[in-house]
């Protein structure tokens, strides 16, 4: 019975993670009807139903929230051993996941994974997007990044990138009819660009910081986004101002397509780290690409 069911836990394993047949069936490369059908006929052998599916979602019963609890890691931590393995070929192979934010995708994972990438052409990274704070261990990744204050206290960090501020800019045009905002406060008086955490689900509230005394606004506005690019470019047309990282924003400031503001209330931030369990067990492939994104300063 174990032989038969093996193929079938990790299909519903994926099922569950991804609340989706469609991104399962398309990251396990198998079609949809094979894939409802091997969960069917686990279901069948178990004699419960692991799945209850509508038109709108699909979500684990209490039998599948179970099966994930107790099964997932074992099967998570087969996957990780068999990684391993390639220590014995000539060449690191394997899949690293990673979760970031698009800035950082942008600007500090991918121009150290290009060369990477390049001299170990069989190792394969994943890159997801979303500025959700999301919950690796549960979404199967193999490491997330965070700024440094944000990284949980079980997690091993190493530092990826240098400290960095975020700044409060708006275009030239956003303040003709407006007063340029004094304290973090008089945000509630200005149209903002809004950021969505999306596995929070609610609005991210800007962080301030001066003398000591720290501040957090939530701001409103008619323009809302889950990425810094899309808040960047609404920022340049004259949507409202935009909280973002000062790289981002600094050619466009010296052009004088944004203006700055508040500029004294935003210090210096910890620099992006890469977290991962403590109790992982590293493949080959992900310490060296852990060392390919070390920040050395």
């Amino acid at each position: 019975m174990l032989r038969g069911n093996v193929d079938d836990i990790i299909a519903f394993l994926a099922v569950a993670r991804e609340r989706s047949f469609t991104r399962a069936a398309a990251q396990l490369g198998v079609s949809q009807s094979a894939l409802s059908h091997a969960i069917r006929g686990l279901e069948e052998r178990l004699g419960l139903r692991l799945l209850t599916r509508t038109t709108r979602r699909v979500a684990p019963t209490e039998a599948g929230e179970r099966l994930i609890r107790e099964v997932g890691p074992k099967v998570e931590e087969i996957e990780t051993e068999l990684e391993a393995l390639t220590e014995l070929r000539e060449k690191p192979a394997g899949t690293v996941r990673i979760t970031a934010t698009d800035h950082v995708a942008d600007t500090i994972l991918w121009p150290k994974l290009a060369p990477f990438l390049s001299e170990y052409p069989d190792i394969k990274v994943e890159i997801s997007v979303d500025f959700g704070l999301t919950d690796i261990v549960a979404g199967r990744f193999d490491a997330g990044v965070r700024d440094g204050e944000q990284v949980e206290k079980d997690m091993i960090a190493v530092r990826i990138g240098p400290d960095f501020r975020f700044a409060v800019v708006g275009a030239p045009s956003y303040f003709t009819s407006r007063p340029a905002p004094r304290t973090p406060r008089d945000l509630v008086r200005h149209t903002c660009v809004n950021l969505r955490l999306t596995s929070a689900g609610g609005m991210y509230a800007w962080e301030f910081e001066k003398d000591g005394r720290e501040l957090q606004v939530r701001v409103d506005g008619q323009v809302a986004f889950n990425g810094s690019n899309q808040m960047l470019a609404a920022a340049l047309d004259g949507f409202g101002l935009a909280y973002l990282p000062e790289d981002a924003v600094r050619p466009h400031i010296e052009a004088g397509r944004l203006v700055r503001v508040l500029e004294d209330w935003c210090p210096p931030c910890p620099g992006f780290h890469l977290y991962y369990p403590s109790r992982r067990q590293s493949s080959p492939a992900f310490r060296l690409l852990v060392e390919a994104l070390r920040y050395r300063g």
